[in-house]
This record gives structure tokens, sequence and C-alpha cells, in this order.
């Protein structure tokens, strides 16, 4: 059996950036994580854009939880699309997003980009997500070593 013990939040600007383009959501069971784009226009607005539509939980209906979380990211896309499509100063906006939902037998994840899930057992932290970046492709076909990976200088694109 699944619980969630503790739950705790944190974001952080990080070493390239002034501005903080996080958002985030966290409510038992759903959990959720989203970047906005480093150089890309209005990246605060995709991030916030994408975890508002998470903050009604998952909606109940046919398919499982899984197919109900990729329905939530199509329409965070669609929305996040349309505010860049009417607004010459959104144009190219984008974010990562990482969101997860823990029911007591499973967890449900639906990723995109390189806002990474872990889990914290005995101490050790263990990536579950895979990034979607030049880099992440580089190591999954072999060209690339994880310790060449963080410094990388093309690391950041995704």
């Amino acid at each position: 059996m699944l619980r969630v013990a503790e739950v705790g939040k944190l974001t952080d600007t990080g070493r390239q950036r002034r501005d903080n383009e996080d958002s985030m959501f966290v409510s038992s069971p759903l959990f959720v994580v989203a970047d906005g784009m480093g150089g890309a226009q209005a990246g605060e607005v995709a991030s916030r854009t994408a975890v508002e539509v998470f903050q009604g939980g998952v909606p109940d209906g046919p398919g499982s939880v899984e197919e109900r979380l990729a329905g939530m990211v199509a329409d965070a896309n669609a929305r996040i699309h349309d505010l860049a499509s009417r607004d010459e100063e959104r144009a190219g906006m984008g974010t990562t997003l990482t969101a997860a939902y823990v029911d007591l037998h499973d967890v449900a994840v639906a990723h995109v980009g390189d806002s990474r899930l872990y889990v914290l057992r005995d101490g050790r932290l263990e990536q579950r997500t895979d990034d979607h970046s030049l880099v992440g492709e580089l190591v999954r076909r072999g060209q690339l070593s994880p310790e060449e990976a963080v410094e990388h200088p093309q690391r950041s694109i995704i």
C-alpha cells in the first residue's frame, strides 16, 4: 500500500535566470511541477497555465488515470498554444511538466520535458523519468555518459 507521509515544496530560480518560471500544484493525491522554458518568451505564463489545468484534480471518467492525466497534458498544451498564437509577446512560450497521481496501490505519471520525478527510498533518490532533451536522448543512445551529460553545453535543449 502506498501513502504520502510528508509533502514539501520548494522552487529555485537556478543559476541561469533572474526570474523564476516555476509553477506547482501540491494537493495529495496529485502533485504537479512545471518549469517555463528558459529563453522562451513568457515561460512563467506557460508554466502557470499548465498547472491551472490540474488544480481541479484528475477528473472522473472513462479511461485509466494515466489516460486522464495525458488528456490534461493535452488540454494544457492546447491552452498554451492558444495563448501563444493570440499574443505576439507570448509567441514561442513553453513549459516542461511532470505530474504524479498517488493512490493506494499505484503511481500514475505524466511527463513532458526535463522536470524530473524522483522517489526517495531507503535514503536514496531514484530518478523515475527520462529527460526529453537532446542530451537525454544522447545518453539513452549510449553516445554520452551520464557524467558527460551533466556538463554538456547543450544539456538544456529540450
